[in-house]
């Protein structure tokens, strides 16, 4: 039973053994280009005043030393933005309830952030294991437990994402799954269940894009 109902979230969908599944992906991109060559419109207007929103609160986040590194993580909470908003519609792969994505966009951001802080900032890496005023005989229990804390970010990050992403999408399935069996008159009441949480997993696919840009950036900005 439970290998038959998370085989939903398989990319199984292939043709001549290519996974087209994961073309969904790229789909998000679609809705890029035409901002760029057409007369600006309200969804332009709205989609700037987000991102400049964006902008101006990781560019406090990481202070002034920014140098553009703030699109970094706009471009990323576009992109898991996308592909979350994607998966709520029908027959489209959700490619952010699987490890494979997530951790590819957590993990390599981790690393970065690891090697310029050791490299150029060894001393504040150092001093950052050690919070101020731990008692001596505690500072080798407090180097270990911020060493465990600082390797489990980038599968933190991925485990949020995806676990969100497939519980929502679980929920809906199992309940789906029982209209069949349903009378007549239950009907109703479970198609409005079903439209409220599409709503709510809207609102997650918004909140989990900006969780992971604004978590992030704040690891980006521990390493300065």
């Amino acid at each position: 039973m439970m290998t038959n109902l998370f085989s939903i979230f398989d990319p199984s969908t292939n043709l001549l053994y290519l996974p087209l599944n994961w073309i969904s992906t790229f789909i998000g991109l679609m809705f890029i280009p035409y901002s760029f060559w057409l007369i600006p419109n309200r969804f332009y207007f709205f989609w700037n005043f987000i991102l400049n929103k964006l902008h101006k609160e990781f560019k406090t986040l990481l202070g002034n030393n920014s140098n553009g590194s703030t699109f970094i993580f706009i471009s990323m909470f576009t992109f898991i933005l996308f592909n979350n908003f994607l998966g709520l519609f029908p027959y489209i792969f959700t490619s952010t309830s699987h490890l494979t994505l997530s951790l590819s966009i957590s993990l390599p951001l981790w690393l970065s952030f690891m090697l310029y802080g050791w490299i150029n900032n060894t001393q504040h890496m150092f001093i950052h294991m050690i919070p101020q005023g731990t008692p001596s005989i505690l500072m080798p229990f407090m180097v270990l437990i911020e060493t465990i804390s600082n390797i489990i970010r980038p599968g933190t990050l991925a485990v949020r994402l995806t676990a969100n992403m497939i519980a929502g999408h679980l929920l809906m399935t199992l309940l789906s799954g029982t209209g069949p069996n349903l009378p007549f008159y239950f009907l109703f009441f479970l198609v409005i269940i079903q439209i409220l949480l599409l709503i709510l997993e809207s609102a997650v696919a918004i909140i989990q894009s900006y969780v992971i840009a604004i978590l992030s950036t704040l690891y980006s900005s521990e390493v300065n």
